[in-house]
Parts: structure tokens; sequence; C-alpha cells
């Protein structure tokens, strides 16, 4: 799934990063047709300007011997920021679930972080997907992703992954079904990691 660079094994590590933080404002209200036009744009979208990843991202990645970004714009932007000059993957594998907005009244309008809400509970628990990829279909996904992981892991390589919230908590919940602990949590803030060791 990645590509490898030289240098030691270091303990086969999997740390999961949420990119850095979107340039389309939130800054809206919409309805939920509106909602729908601007997670398009969000998922094309790159970053906001002026950001920097912090400089414990910066060095994790450094120690990294696998690197790899979703194919969203944001993450590949992400990814260029954390690790520098050096080289790491495409991977649609790692793109975010979808996000498709239940079909509410036009009159409802509302900022995208509580259509965010509302349309992640209603994909999850309801099975509102509108014909894009469903809960199961990302479940088993996150799950083909994580034995992924764990098969470059078990070569004794350390990997870093720069992905998106919602789908590095399904890939995060894979690798814990899988035996693996988290070793260290920073949420899922931008530019957050989450880090699992194998037991």
């Amino acid at each position: 799934m990645g590509e490898a660079t030289s240098g030691l094994a270091r303990g086969g590590a999997i740390t999961l990063v949420r990119h850095g933080e979107p340039a389309l404002s939130r800054r809206v209200r919409l309805s939920a047709a509106g909602y729908r036009d601007w997670w398009a744009r969000y998922e094309l979208g790159g970053l906001k300007a002026g950001q920097s990843p912090p400089d414990a991202l910066r060095e994790a990645a450094a120690k990294a011997d696998v690197l790899i970004a979703s194919t969203r714009r944001r993450a590949i932007e992400s990814a260029t920021a954390i690790v520098a000059a050096r080289p790491f993957a495409e991977d649609a594998t790692f793109i975010e679930a979808p996000l498709p907005p239940p079909p509410l009244p036009e009159w409802l309008k509302l900022p995208p972080r509580q259509w965010g809400v509302i349309s992640r509970l209603c994909w999850w628990l309801l099975g509102h997907n509108e014909g894009q990829e469903s809960y199961a279909e990302a479940k088993i996904r996150a799950a083909r992703v994580a034995e992924s992981l764990i098969a470059t892991s078990a070569r004794g390589e350390e990997v870093l992954v720069v992905a998106h919230g919602f789908f590095n908590l399904m890939v995060g919940r894979a690798l814990k079904a899988r035996g693996w602990r988290l070793a260290r949590d920073e949420g899922f803030q931008y530019w957050s990691a989450r880090r699992f060791e194998p037991r």
C-alpha cells in the first residue's frame, strides 16, 4: 500500500493523522441541498493558507518508514507539509466516508458543522447513503485497510497515514479489533495524530 524508505525498523507502529484545516469556509448557513454542494466542494478543495503542522507530527513523519496520503487534495497538501521533501504514496483507499445530507426541508438552514453531524448519524445509524458507499461497505474497507497496514507493519516498518477524521476512526477501531492498542491519542482535530502499536 505504501512506499517504503530505507532505514532501520522502528517497532512497526501505525500512526493515523487527520489533515490540516481546509480553505472552504464554514461560516455559512445552508439547506440540505446547499450542504450537498458545499461537501462536494470540500472534497475537492485544499488547505487554508498560513498553516504549519505541529513539530511533533513532523518528527513522527521523519521516523516513519512508510508514508501514505489519501488522494484528496487536503490530505496531499497536508502530507506534503508534514514530510517535507520525502516521497509518499497516494492511496484512494483512505478517502473519507461519504456524507450525504438527509432530505430535510429547504427552509432549514444550518452551518456545515451541524449538517456534518446530522448527515453522519443518518448515514451511520439510518443507512442514508444516496447510492454512495454505505456504512457497512465503509466498515469492510476500513478492515481491509487495517489488515494491509498490519501486513506492512509486520515487516518491521513504521507507517504514517495522512487521511480523514471519520475514516481514520473506523480504521482505528479495526486495528483495536485486531489486538492493537492506542498508544497516543490526540483526538480528531486538524493535524491530530493517533498512534497504534501491536500488543
